[in-house]
């Protein structure tokens, strides 16, 4: 990163990164790098004045977890075990999560294969509402990451019926991002419709990050 995206030879800022991300992840923001680095996928250095300072290791794991994420729609969880393994700066071409149809929706099968899941764990999210088909029976291709979230706690011992909090959690979740950005929906002016996504995109963040961090403080309370 050159001609002003490297502040210092200490690192970049936060700023220079999102700069230096934008062209090929459109959609990221300073909260979504800041959520990231609150999971443990980035640790940037700090100034002894508190800023943060990544170096060119840094921007790689964050571009292969933007990439992870946008491409296969793999939860944190594994992200973070192949970045303990050492994974290459992108995601392999043959991943956890196969390539989805051309209309990027899945049958309840394909779900099921992909997320190496057994049927009656997708019967089981079906009926406590974690997925939610479409009108035409099919999912979308972040259902193979909540299926593979599930079955993850179901080693645990937490089964999709402990789950239904979680959902209608989510659901209220959406309301109040709805409520945020719908008056951005309504004006003509296009640029409004993608500041909508994006505001959304934010919001969704920060509300997955407050949860972990509430979640986390009961456990150490």
């Amino acid at each position: 990163m050159a001609g002003g995206t490297r502040p210092d030879r200490d690192g970049a800022s936060i700023g220079a990164v999102l700069e230096a991300l934008r062209p090929e992840f459109p959609d990221v923001t300073i909260s979504k790098i800041r959520f990231l680095e609150s999971e443990g996928l980035v640790t940037p250095e700090r100034t002894p004045s508190g800023y943060r300072r990544f170096t060119d290791s840094d921007v790689d794991r964050l571009r292969f977890v933007l990439s992870a994420q946008r491409d296969q729609y793999l939860p944190l969880k594994v992200i973070r075990e192949r970045l303990d393994r050492g994974a290459p700066q992108r995601p392999a071409v043959v991943a956890l999560v196969e390539p989805v149809p051309a209309d990027g929706f899945l049958t309840r099968a394909e779900v099921a294969e992909q997320a190496d899941v057994p049927a009656e764990l997708m019967r089981e999210l079906e009926e406590y509402g974690l997925l939610r088909p479409g009108p035409d029976g099919r999912f979308d291709a972040a259902a193979v990451a909540i299926a593979q979230t599930a079955a993850a706690l179901a080693e645990h011992g937490i089964e999709p019926r402990h789950l239904r909090a979680h959902r209608a959690a989510a659901d209220r979740a959406v309301g109040l991002v709805e409520q945020v950005v719908a008056p951005m929906r309504r004006q003509r002016d296009p640029a409004a419709g993608k500041r909508a996504a994006e505001v959304a995109d934010e919001l969704a963040e920060l509300s997955v990050g407050l949860h972990a961090l509430l979640v986390r403080t009961g456990l150490r309370g």
